[in-house]
C-alpha cells in the first residue's frame, strides 16, 4: 500500500514539475522580438490603409457611421458586447486625423523597438480601439495581428533587435535606476517570454482546432473539391490556378491535406520529430493563400504567428549567420 502511495505522490509531482517546466522555463526574448517588428510593421501598413479614406472608415460620415457602429454592439439589434471604444463618439475630422497620426506614430515606435515597455501596450490598446469601431469592415488579418500584439505586451520584446536595445548598449552604466532598467531591459532569458510565448502557442492552436471543425462541418473538404472552390473564385484569384482543373486528384490530395492538418494541428505541433512537417504545410498552406487569393498581409501574419514554436536559440543563430555573411559579403565588394 505504501509503494501504491508513494507511486501515485511521484506521479503527481512528475505532472506538477512539467506544469511548472512548461509556463516558468525562463525564455530568450528573441523569437518574440522578431515578431514584434513584424507584427509592428503589418499594424502600421494596415493604419496606413485607413488613412487613405480615414472619413469613409471612421466618423459620422463613415460607411458605418458611429451610431450604427455603436448599436452593433450596445445590444440595440438584440445583442450586447463588450466591443466597446471611445471612437464611437469622435465626430470632429480634424481630432480623428490627429487621433490616427498619434496611433501611427506609436505603432511605429512598437515596431522599430522606441520605448517598447510603453509603446507595446498602446499600440495594442490604439489597436484595439479600431478594432471595436470598424464592425462590418474586418478581416481575419486584423484579428490575428491584434491578438498577436496582445501577447507581445507580456514580454520584454524590446531588450533585442531594437532602438531600445541600442540606446541600453550606448548609455549602459552600474548606476541606472530600477526604472531605467525596466524600460531597457537587457536581453536574458525571462519567464514573461515563456509565458508570452506558451500563450500565443495555445491560441495558435485553438485557432487551428476550430478552425478544422468548421471545414469538418462542410461537404466540400469531404469530397475533395474544397480547394478547387477556392482557386477557381475569380472575387480572390489572384493566380490563374484554374489548371488545377486538369488534376483531381492533386486538389483533392490538397483538401484533404489540409483538412487533416488543420484538425491535428495542436497535437503535431508539439513533438520534435512532427513539427518541421507541421511547420513546413503552415508555410505553404499560407502562401498560397497569400499569392493565389491576393490575401498577402492575411497570410504573411500567418507565417509569422507559426515562427511562435521555432525556438530563440534557432532565431538569434539564424540572424547572426545572416549577419556573418552580410559583413563578408561587403568586405569582399570592398
Amino acid at each position: 500500500m505504501n509503494h501504491r502511495g508513494n507511486s501515485l505522490k511521484n506521479w503527481l509531482f512528475g505532472y506538477v514539475d512539467a506544469w511548472d517546466r512548461f509556463w516558468f522555463t525562463p525564455r530568450q526574448p528573441c523569437t518574440l522580438s522578431v515578431l514584434r517588428i513584424i507584427t509592428g510593421l503589418m499594424l502600421l501598413y494596415s493604419h496606413l490603409v485607413l488613412a487613405t479614406d480615414l472619413k469613409a472608415f471612421v466618423g459620422d460620415t463613415a460607411w458605418v457611421n458611429n451610431e450604427t457602429a455603436r448599436q452593433l454592439h450596445d445590444g440595440t439589434f438584440g445583442f450586447s458586447d463588450y466591443g466597446r471604444t471611445y471612437l464611437w463618439f469622435i465626430s470632429s475630422p480634424n481630432l480623428l486625423w490627429a487621433h490616427h497620426l498619434f496611433t501611427m506614430v506609436i505603432t511605429a515606435c512598437f515596431a522599430f523597438g522606441f520605448l517598447t515597455r510603453i509603446t507595446s501596450p498602446l499600440a495594442w490598446f490604439l489597436q484595439l480601439m479600431y478594432l471595436h469601431r470598424l464592425t462590418g469592415a474586418l478581416f481575419g488579418f486584423d484579428q490575428i495581428v491584434t491578438y498577436v500584439a496582445m501577447y507581445l505586451m507580456l514580454a520584454p520584446t524590446g531588450s533585442c533587435y531594437s532602438v531600445d536595445a541600442r540606446i541600453r548598449t550606448r548609455f549602459a552604466s552600474a548606476n541606472r535606476g530600477r526604472f531605467w532598467h525596466w524600460l531597457f531591459p537587457e536581453a536574458k532569458p525571462t519567464v514573461l517570454a515563456n509565458i508570452a510565448t506558451r500563450l500565443m502557442q495555445l491560441h495558435l492552436c485553438v485557432i487551428y482546432l476550430f478552425g478544422g471543425i468548421s471545414k469538418a462541418r462542410g461537404q466540400t473538404w469531404w469530397d475533395g473539391t474544397a480547394v478547387w472552390y477556392s482557386v477557381s473564385n475569380y472575387e480572390y484569384q489572384s493566380l490563374d490556378m484554374t489548371w488545377l482543373s486538369g488534376y483531381p486528384r492533386l486538389f483533392s490530395m490538397m483538401t484533404h491535406v489540409t483538412l487533416f492538418w488543420e484538425l491535428f494541428y495542436c497535437a503535431l505541433i508539439w513533438p520534435r520529430l512532427t513539427r518541421p512537417f507541421v511547420l513546413a504545410i503552415a508555410v505553404f498552406m499560407h502562401a498560397g493563400i497569400a499569392f493565389g487569393l491576393g490575401m498577402i498581409t492575411f497570410g504573411t501574419m500567418m507565417i509569422a504567428a507559426n515562427m511562435i514554436f521555432i525556438s530563440p536559440e534557432w532565431v538569434q543563430h539564424g540572424l547572426e549567420s545572416l549577419r556573418r555573411s552580410s559583413g563578408s559579403s561587403r568586405q569582399s565588394e570592398v
